[in-house]
């Protein structure tokens, strides 16, 4: 149903005015971006007041009409008067023509039409899906302007591009209490998320009770698991959403928590206990051992009584085989059943599990290591591991989900996530070396503080004056990259997104060697390497055919928690989940990233007034904790020039220390802070308008009045940081910070003013932007970026 849906609206759409509204989206203050949008030629504007009615016919919607009104009620403060029980000429008229069962499921028609006119709102949905997707476009809508709240005139046809569109939440990690975990349903249907994927189980904890395996929640949760009744709760909320929830039970691997309370189920005769640190771990349950199917059918009859979902998260990711491989009894179990190797080991046992999962009506899920020819094709794969994985699972016939580039946990820029198409995308013969095209690759290493170094090659091609180019990471398809820069006749710079983020070479080419660092997100790592003879051979994406894209139905964002505690959650899920809910609902040509980044403001603070979520609330808990006072501003005003490390860098940073476990406290200035700074986003824009026009006297504005409240601000906010200790580390970015507004200011002028820097003062301040770029407390002064595109304004 769902694909007969899609492909009949975009039929109409591609012929009307779908395609005009769809690149960039549009001025309204909508998000995800629907599939056509009209506006009449007439502008004007529905105005609405406190006596606003709603009624909905055609299929009963228990307690929405009161839900609506609640969210409508917070967006304009007003005291609505009483609802009417069927109101004759209702402001909002929402017409259901199919009612269905509320359980919510995979391919459930979301289409709905909009029309919001003089004479009042028409909302018309083949299914409540749909409605109460449409009145969530409604309700970003309704606008308090300058003279009255109104709502546009406008006329909206919709439905979600992929059926798929999911948020995972990891609870064992570290506990999310019900209360937010609703919360984060509200987030979700607002975005029009549709599946929620509970992380239930890992090697750090076992979160929810079993009746017949009762020692998991006694000894392997710490005290922090949600009672059947509470998984219950959270069902019926989100299925008065129209959200699915869908559980994961780890298993083979990831079970140190299983190991605790039943070492007999185990690989490895044990002793076990409570697992604090984070990583990938032994303990592997046993399949050689029948108890371990008996284990597993009990679980997964208990989850089914509480989850009706069809599908079932079994993980399956990141096996470590030594226990396998050390255990005397599972190798002769291999050899009697002719198991080959000990991936052919995980494959019997996901036979086996398929099987129970069958018997009790559900389908099985995981990650990409479950995938193998000898499971069935009703199987679902939730990619890690990239669009290539996916698209080989695609090509095979199996049905797919991609979660790379989808990990909200990294801070990350979110038009890195907004950039990552679902859909595996070819090279369209970038790499194709023609007789007119100059060519040179170069061999790099780029060492991590945590695992082997990232290595691989590129090459860029010189074609008239006009540059190309293409990444090859070691173990990974090729890539096309851009924004090809040669700063200097030896040194170039260009961008590719890659499984680490927005990655940014900046190398010296000089006779046979590379120097220089990959800006990763926005941390700088070393790169060293050499010219190589020839293009090397590289491998190709792997692209289904148009048919075999169809076996692709979305995606889920992330949120993996091990350096994210349930009075964070809000700070990293939102509103950057806003970006990748649009990668998965809107057409694929909604990516202009500046449109994205001012419709995604308003997001913003609509959710924090309509929706209740929390990410400003918390960062000001926060904040006021560091700070041990409620004069919290020089913290924020601090915080507008610095970012969180990105890419897994705290990650690793906290590995190196030692400090990579359960009970780091997550406590620090970084931990507050957002993903990413629109201050200094902001500030890029206007060193590139001012680079590009040097009388741009409201860019060199903007710059100075930033720069000069940064300085003001160094007195106070050194107060603060010697008046607490969570706040001590920061102290040099503090000053660092200071000496840039200085170097900021100074630059502003002389590309105001279109002077020059002599050789010396160059290389001076590019010493200090230098050293200002390093990683300290886990953050980076994110503004040394558009000073250093000043900086090189100011010696051309």
């Amino acid at each position: 149903m769902f694909k007969s849906i899609r492909l009949s609206l975009l039929a109409g759409c591609i012929a009307t005015v779908c395609q005009a509204n769809a690149a960039p989206a549009g001025d309204l203050p909508l998000m995800p971006w629907p599939q056509q949008v009209s506006r009449p030629a007439a502008e004007g504007s529905l105005v609405l007041d406190n006596s606003v009615s709603i009624k909905i016919s055609g299929d009963k919607l228990d307690g929405a009409t009161q839900r609506w009104r609640t969210r409508i009620a917070q967006q304009t403060g007003w005291q609505l008067q009483p609802a009417q029980a069927n109101p004759a000429k209702p402001t909002i008229d929402i017409h259901i023509k199919n009612a269905v069962d509320p359980l919510p499921k995979l391919g459930s028609d979301e289409s709905y039409t909009l029309s919001v006119t003089a004479d009042g709102v028409q909302l018309t949905a083949n299914t409540r899906f749909g409605a109460m997707r449409g009145m969530e476009t409604l309700l970003q809508l309704i606008q308090n302007g300058p003279q009255n709240t109104s709502i546009p005139f406008v006329a909206i046809k919709d439905v979600p591009r992929f059926p798929w569109r999911g948020v995972l939440l990891d609870s064992a990690r570290h506990f999310i209490p019900v209360k937010d975990i609703l919360r984060q349903l509200d987030g979700m249907a607002a975005a029009k998320f549709n599946v929620l994927h509970w992380h239930l189980t890992d090697d750090q904890g076992w979160r929810f009770a079993s009746t017949k395996y009762p020692k998991l929640q006694q000894l392997a949760s710490d005290s922090d698991f949600y009672t059947q009744a509470q998984m219950k709760e959270v069902v019926r909320y989100a299925t008065k959403l129209g959200i699915r929830v869908v559980p994961e039970m780890d298993m083979p691997g990831h079970a140190s928590a299983i190991a605790v309370a039943y070492p007999e189920l185990m690989s490895a005769p044990g002793p076990y206990k409570m697992e604090r640190h984070w990583g990938v771990l032994k303990p592997l349950l046993n399949p050689a051992n029948e108890a371990v199917y008996k284990f597993a059918d009990t679980m997964v009859g208990e989850l089914t009584a509480i989850f009706p979902d069809a599908y079932l998260h079994i993980g399956g990711d990141e096996v470590d085989d030594t226990q396998w491989q050390e255990s005397k009894p599972i190798q002769a179990f291999m050899k009697q059943q002719k198991i080959a190797d000990t991936h052919a080991l995980q494959t019997y046992f996901n036979q086996r599990l398929e099987k129970i999962l069958e018997k009790h009506h559900r389908q099985m899920m995981g990650w990409d290591e479950i995938y193998h020819p000898d499971l069935p094709k009703s199987i679902l794969i939730q990619s890690w591991q990239g669009q290539d994985a996916l698209g080989a699972v695609a090509a095979n016939g199996y049905k797919g989900i991609l979660s790379t580039g989808f990990y909200l946990d990294q801070p990350q820029s979110t038009a890195y996530h907004y950039r990552n198409e679902i859909l595996p995308q070819g090279l369209n013969d970038v790499d194709r070396i023609t007789k007119a095209d100059s060519a040179q690759s170069w061999y790099f290493s780029m060492p991590r503080l945590k695992g082997k170094p990232v290595e691989g090659s590129f090459t860029l091609v010189n074609n008239e004056m006009a540059w190309r180019g293409f990444i090859d990471f070691k173990g990974k398809s090729r890539r096309a990259v851009r924004d090809i820069e040669w700063l200097s006749p030896t040194q170039v710079t260009f961008t590719v997104d890659t499984w680490m983020g927005e990655t940014r070479p900046v190398v010296t080419v000089d006779k046979d060697k590379l120097s220089g660092y990959f800006l990763v997100g926005n941390v700088r790592y070393p790169a060293t390497g050499q010219k190589l003879d020839n293009v090397p051979d590289g491998v190709q994406p792997v692209v289904p055919t148009a048919e075999q894209m169809n076996n692709i139905l979305g995606g889920e964002a992330a949120l993996w928690a091990e350096n994210i505690s349930a009075p964070l959650l809000d700070i990293k899920l939102w509103p950057r989940a806003f970006a990748v809910a649009e990668r998965l609902w809107s057409t694929e040509d909604v990516k202009d990233i500046d449109n994205m980044y001012q419709r995604l403001q308003t997001i913003d603070a609509w959710t924090t007034v309509s929706v209740g979520l929390q990410q400003h609330t918390a960062a000001v808990q926060q904040f006021t904790r560091l700070s041990g006072t409620a004069d919290i501003l020089p913290l924020q005003i601090l915080a507008q020039a610095v970012e969180p490390a990105q890419y897994y860098t705290r990650q690793h940073l906290k590995f190196q220390a030692g400090n990579y476990h359960h009970f780091e406290p997550l406590n620090r200035f970084a931990d507050a802070l957002v993903a990413e700074s629109s201050q200094v986003r902001a500030m890029d824009g206007w060193v590139d308008k001012l680079i590009a026009d040097p009388e741009d006297s409201n860019s060199a504005e903007s710059l100075r009045h930033t720069f000069t409240r940064w300085q003001s601000n160094t007195p106070d906010v050194l107060a603060l940081i010697d008046g607490s200790y969570p706040l001590k580390a920061l102290k040099p970015v503090a000053e660092d910070v200071d000496k840039l507004a200085g170097i900021g200011l100074r630059l502003t002028d002389l590309v105001a003013k279109q002077g020059t820097l002599s050789e010396g003062e160059r290389d001076d301040i590019q010493k200090q932007l230098d050293k200002a770029a390093q990683t300290r407390d886990e953050v980076i002064i994110a503004a040394v970026y558009p000073l250093q595109k000043l900086l090189r304004a100011s010696v051309k």
